[in-house]
C-alpha cells in the first residue's frame, strides 16, 4: 500500500475537508442548544452527512490543481 501523490498536501483536498465535516457533524449536533436541535428535524442529520460525503467524492473525483 503507498500513499497517493500529493498525500502532504491532503488537507487542502475537498474531499477530505468534505470527509472531516462529515466527521464533526454529530459533534457539531450534540453541542448545539436544544432549541435550536429541536427547530431543525432530527431526520435531517443523516441526509445532511450523506450530502456532505457525496460531496466529498465528487471532490475526490474531479481535478484541483496541478500535480507538480
Amino acid at each position: 500500500m503507498r500513499m497517493v501523490k500529493g498525500a502532504r498536501r491532503a488537507w487542502r483536498w475537498w474531499s477530505m475537508q468534505a470527509m472531516a465535516a462529515a466527521a464533526a457533524i454529530p459533534f457539531a449536533w450534540g453541542a448545539l442548544p436544544g432549541e435550536l436541535r429541536d427547530a431543525i428535524p432530527e431526520g435531517w442529520l443523516r441526509w445532511i452527512t450523506a450530502a456532505v460525503l457525496v460531496g466529498g467524492i465528487v471532490g475526490r473525483l474531479i481535478s484541483q490543481g496541478s500535480d507538480d
